[in-house]
């Protein structure tokens, strides 16, 4: 049967479909669909469903069973050469007798890395790659950040009032944003591996950073970057420290015996350089990368986010904008630090989205790192 371009992509949309499906369970793996198909229509398709568990190539292939030879199977990253949880799936695909393998990505782990697709070349196996690349990049930006980069990805996030603020100027924060907003933010806690915060926001609001999606989901780490570890032990992080991680990013300079209080309470403190008694937050990125964490969502700390912005090491953000005027020259803004001199030298976004959020407005993009240059006068 003939392929053309327009099938290969549709199919291939089909299995980056699939992928999405994964997303919260498979980290610090990547999210991966995968679709069979034998004279023009569909005979197995899967995803890798949770951490550990079956590739995506797996259950498409068990579920094509013996219609896999001589058929054409679509996924969206470069199948594994190498054995880990799971056995090759390079292995299987050679088994079943497929005749085509299409690829959106290769695989950026150094353990594949273009071994899988060679292995299916040498096999007798025609490979195509590239199909819809970009959009599968996109999915899994967090994996790929990790595997090239070696720190995970930074999602900022907040939510603030028509004119910027995020509280009143007595500290109320109580709801800046819509329901419908907080339930979409315990929604993104469930689907990635920490949420992170400043320990200014834990003594002024307390916070459980838990998911509490009303469709459920799992809980995150917590982690709070406390640079003398003054996390309170009768904080709601520490009282609830059975129902998800608590880790402690903190430094060298932190008094001991408040350490050990930590740790016999259950929490983990992480030690790293200090900065006049502040975390150095490269130094913490490349910790948390070592550990295998993919994702990062940022959920509270003026000065933590600026922090964060300062040192590059924010990809996207999330701004939740919500029809309220606060007010006041005291009250709290999202981004503090001392900000840029010129208008040209800030930040910008890039690929950026805005929809609606109940009356909210959710603005989303990736930071870009490029100066945007602007006509004078």
């Amino acid at each position: 049967m003939e392929h053309t371009i327009t099938d290969d992509k549709r199919f291939m949309q089909m299995a980056l479909g699939l992928a999405e499906s994964g997303r919260g369970r498979v980290e610090p793996n990547p999210m991966v669909g995968a679709v069979v198909v034998k004279d023009g229509r569909v005979v197995g398709q899967g995803y890798h469903e949770y951490f550990g568990g079956p590739h995506a190539e797996v259950h498409a292939l068990d579920e094509a069973g013996s219609s896999s030879r001589g058929a054409t199977l679509y996924v969206s990253l470069e199948p594994c050469a190498h054995q880990g949880k799971t056995p090759p799936c390079a292995d299987r695909l050679i088994e079943v007798g497929l005749n085509r393998v299409v690829l959106a990505v290769m695989d950026p782990n150094p353990e594949t890395a273009g071994k899988g697709a060679e292995r299916l070349r040498q096999a007798g196996i025609k490979v195509v790659t590239g199909v819809a690349e970009d959009e599968a990049k996109r999915l899994n930006a967090p994996f790929f950040k990790l595997m090239t980069v070696g720190i995970p990805y930074v999602v900022a996030k907040w939510a603030m009032s028509l004119d910027g603020k995020t509280a009143t100027h007595t500290g109320d924060s109580r709801w800046v944003s819509s329901l419908e907003s907080r339930e979409y933010v315990h929604k993104i806690r469930s689907q990635v591996d920490a949420v992170m915060v400043g320990i200014g926001t834990v003594l002024r609001d307390d916070p459980l950073l838990t998911c509490r999606h009303p469709g459920g989901g799992r809980n995150p780490k917590r982690l709070v970057v406390d640079g003398q570890a003054r996390l309170p032990l009768d904080s709601q992080l520490v009282r609830t420290i059975s129902e998800a991680e608590v880790l402690v990013a903190t430094t060298e300079h932190a008094p001991a015996e408040r350490l050990d209080r930590l740790r016999k309470a259950g929490c983990r403190p992480i030690t790293v350089k200090g900065k006049d008694n502040r975390v150095d937050l490269r130094e913490l990125m490349k910790v948390l990368g070592r550990e295998q964490l993919t994702n990062i969502f940022v959920d509270g700390g003026s000065t933590l986010t600026a922090s964060l912005l300062e040192d590059r090491l924010v990809d996207r953000v999330m701004v939740f904008i919500s029809p309220r005027i606060i007010g006041g020259t005291e009250a709290p803004q999202p981004v503090s630090g001392i900000g840029v001199g010129k208008v040209v030298d800030a930040l910008a976004l890039k690929d950026v989205c805005v929809r609606r959020c109940a009356e909210d407005i959710l603005v989303e993009g990736l930071v870009s790192n490029v100066q945007r240059r602007e006509e004078r006068d």
